[in-house]
């Protein structure tokens, strides 16, 4: 598996056109700083660029955008459109947005951060995918299905400014597992599966502003994704990473050993290294009370 830097799609969504494209080249240009970073941009971004938009400019976007989408359920209330820009992407342009990466969304290992997931639209649709892949190579093995369900979850990672957004996503993904599980395997069904699920999208499912690259609180904490790399089949070893040292790292200095264009390499820095678990063992020395 590619090093967690160099495996990441990042999707960003984007409503906005005119004056807001040039802030929205703003942002995408946060995001691709690093070279190393695999990064597909299937649009643009949504609450991420009206949240740092002139007054005027974010009004008359907001009021489109409610006008727009509330008969299609796309936002929960006028108050989170006007104060975070929170609108959900309906599930027809999901999916056509996601079909321009079709074959890294039906690649199991393929690597996706969505750095304002909602509720989980687009990283819904991606688990599907991914979960239908391993269910048409896997399924007659319940161990052989699980340990690649397990490596797909591991591959999805979102954030969200919004607590309930991220609480609402993690259940909803989780769902989505569960009812493909328990649908191939009913009484056979594994709670260690279940539960190692559970834990990898408490970690990689995250409450943070993308923008700052911390939490949205008065502790301002960095995110922290986490790299799960399988190893020796049925283990796996867990790395940590801030986003901001994924989105920036510092240059090692060295020339070509890493780079075929002869450019210094980057190479993030973890923050913390976990022994090698069973994936049927995750979280299971994790002191936090995990929610399905």
């Amino acid at each position: 598996m590619a090093p967690l830097a160099k495996g990441y799609t990042y999707i960003i969504y984007n409503n906005f056109r005119g004056e807001e494209l040039a802030l929205a080249e703003q942002v995408q240009n946060r995001f691709v700083r690093n070279p190393l970073l695999s990064l597909t941009f299937t649009a643009q971004t949504k609450g991420l660029l009206n949240k740092h938009s002139s007054t005027s400019i974010a009004q008359q976007t907001v009021n489109k955008l409610i006008e727009k989408t509330e008969k299609a359920e796309q936002v929960k209330s006028k108050e989170r459109v006007a104060n975070h820009g929170e609108v959900f992407t309906a599930e027809r342009e999901v999916n056509a947005m996601l079909d321009l990466v079709k074959q890294e969304t039906e690649r199991i290992d393929s690597r996706f951060l969505e750095p304002a997931c909602g509720d989980g639209n687009f990283l819904a649709e991606i688990l599907r995918r991914k979960l239908a892949v391993v269910e048409g190579r896997y399924a007659k093995n319940q161990i052989e299905f699980e340990r690649y369900a397990v490596i797909a979850v591991s591959s999805i990672y979102g954030v969200d400014i919004l607590q309930d957004n991220v609480e609402d996503c993690r259940h909803r993904l989780f769902g989505i597992f569960d009812e493909k599980y328990t649908s191939l395997y009913k009484k056979n069904c594994q709670d260690e599966c279940r539960r190692s699920i559970q834990f990898i999208f408490s970690k990689n499912i995250l409450w943070g502003d993308a923008l700052s690259l911390k939490t949205p609180d008065e502790k301002a904490e960095p995110i922290v994704f986490s790299e799960w790399e399988a190893v020796n089949g049925s283990m796996i070893k867990r790395r940590e990473y801030t986003l901001a040292n994924l989105l920036l790292p510092r240059s090692s200095g060295t020339n070509d050993l890493f780079s075929d264009l002869g450019d210094k390499a980057f190479l993030p820095t973890t923050v913390a290294e976990h022994p090698l678990t069973h994936f049927l063992k995750l979280g299971v020395d994790d002191k936090d009370e995990l929610q399905p």
